[in-house]
Formats: structure tokens, sequence, C-alpha cells
């Protein structure tokens, strides 16, 4: 029997802050029904992915940029000596990683959830934004991708293969045509004047897959902070809309877990939907108590 209401935890840049154990409980007392996981884990790191794989909850994963961090290094073996902690010759841990994940990663892939009658569709992986093709070698070697075009079909290959009309698509970053200032949910905030930093590939792949008559109601992502680098009296928008009825949600509040007097804290991004419409998206933020103390709606309907 299908679910009327779904409860999605969106996990945003973790950069080595997860906890298997506390996250774990943190997620069971949210009472969710899947976890979507935006990437950058750690600078390839191989074990934060192990443990996240382990987490027995219905989960889709997209991996980011700092997980290829060494292996799209531009500039040869000579960086790469003096950078990378490991012999890249004789490892290759970004298949490490996607050997973890397995069918969890849908990055140029999907995975089909029967019992919430919808489908999560990757963008591309790994991605660095912009609106220049980045990491060409990286791509060709390990997807056979040249340019955005042949990205975009790889994408929209997934979801004309995808079970569901429902689709909730997972990036690591977001669709460009969102917004070109600093605090835009793709924005540029480390240069004057900003700038709309997201990818061109997503942004078409969205377009076609309303062509195919899909209903998109979540785009997710992160890689782009909440906290901007150069203007500390305000954060980045994590909402955004279209005419076609999707809400964009960029879910990289970092750092997700922080520490003070009082204890620990840990944030998720908590959408809500009824009958396959968004009818709320909220940050939270929980104790070592596993309690909801801080909640910022960011949409309702």
């Amino acid at each position: 029997m299908s679910k009327s209401s779904v409860k999605i935890a969106v996990v945003g840049d973790v950069h080595d802050l997860w906890q298997p154990v506390e996250d774990r409980l943190a997620l069971q007392s949210l009472g969710v029904d899947l976890v979507l996981f935006v990437g950058d884990f750690g600078n390839e790191s191989v074990e934060v992915v192990r443990a996240i794989a382990s987490l027995d909850m219905p989960k889709a994963v997209i991996l980011g940029n700092h997980d290829a961090w060494y292996s799209t290094l531009d500039d040869g073996k000579k960086s790469n000596k003096n950078e990378c902690p490991y012999d890249r010759i004789k490892e290759d841990r970004v298949q490490q990683q996607l050997d973890i994940l397995g069918e969890m990663h849908v990055g140029y892939s999907w995975l089909d959830f029967p019992e919430l009658e919808l489908s999560v569709v990757g963008a591309r992986p790994f991605s660095w934004g912009s609106s220049k093709w980045k990491k060409e070698a990286f791509y060709r070697d390990r997807y056979n991708i040249k340019n955005f075009v042949e990205s975009t079909q790889r994408i929209t290959e997934s979801v004309a293969k995808a079970a569901y009309e429902n689709i909730i698509f997972l990036g690591h970053n977001g669709p460009c045509g969102l917004g070109s200032e600093e605090h835009s949910i793709c924005g540029k905030d480390w240069k004057v004047g900003g700038g709309d930093y997201g990818d061109p590939d997503f942004a078409e792949a969205l377009s076609q897959s309303y062509q195919m008559q899909k209903i998109v109601p979540l785009a997710t992502f992160g890689h782009m902070h909440h906290h901007l680098r150069l203007n500390p009296h305000r954060t980045r928008e994590a909402i955004a809309t279209n005419d076609m009825g999707t809400i964009f949600l960029n879910a990289a509040c970092a750092p997700r877990i922080v520490k003070n007097n009082d204890g620990e804290y840990r944030n998720f991004s908590i959408v809500s939907l009824e009958s396959g419409r968004i009818s709320q998206i909220s940050l939270v933020w929980l104790n070592s108590h596993y309690q909801i103390v801080s909640e910022n709606t960011l949409y309702r309907l």
C-alpha cells in the first residue's frame, strides 16, 4: 500500500561530520520514510561513505566534488604527489566509494521506491558547478561523457527508465537558471557581483523531464553552503521555485554538526509531501537527546 504522506530527510554536505549511531537515532526519531544525501562526505572519505551505506533506512546518494577531490587534480602527478595522501596508481578511492554504494548511488542513475510511489533520479555526480565543462578527463574516463549535451542525455535516460511519474531529482550542485545574486540558491558567493554557478545539464534534464510529462515536486542538492563567504550578514537562499511547480532545496547547511557548551547539535532538512505535493520544508536542529530544538520553516504550501 502506497503512502499519501511522505517525510524525507535531506542530509546536506557532510564533510566528515557523520556519526553512525547518533545520526541513525536522530533520523529514527524524526520518523522519516526516505533519506537523501547530496554528497561531499569528505575528501574521498571512504570510511564515511561506508558508514552511510550501512544506514538501514531507505536512501539515495549522490557523490560530490570532494568525493573525487584527489582524483580530479588537473595538473598531473606532481600535484598528486604533493597533495594526495595515498598512491593513486595502487588505489582508486572514487571507485571504492562507488562500489560500496552500489545502486544507492543515483548519479547518472535512478532508484524506484514502490512503497512511496516515486523515483529518485540523480543529476551529474561529482559536480563542481559552473557553466564551464570541468574535469574533462575525469568524466571522459569514468563515464565516457565529454560535454554538457552528453551529460544531459545520460540524466534524461534515467528519467525515461524510472518507474514512476513522480520524480525527485538529487544533485550535488543545483541547476542553473535559479538566480545570479551572491545569495541566490546557486550563486557565486566568493566573487563580488555574484553569478549563476548552477549546472546547465541539470537544468536541461529538468526541462526535458517536463516534456516527458514527469512530475517533479522536488529537486534537492548542496555544494553551495548557506553561509556566504563575502557577506556574513545574510545567508544563502535555500529555496527556489519555478513555473512547473518544482521546489528547489539547497540543503548545504554546513557544518551540519556543531558543538557548544550546551552539547552537540545536528541538522537535517525535512521535506513533507502530501499526495505527491510538497506541503512543507524545514531546516531542523536536534540536540543530543534527539529532540528538535530549532525549526526554520523554509517553505509551506
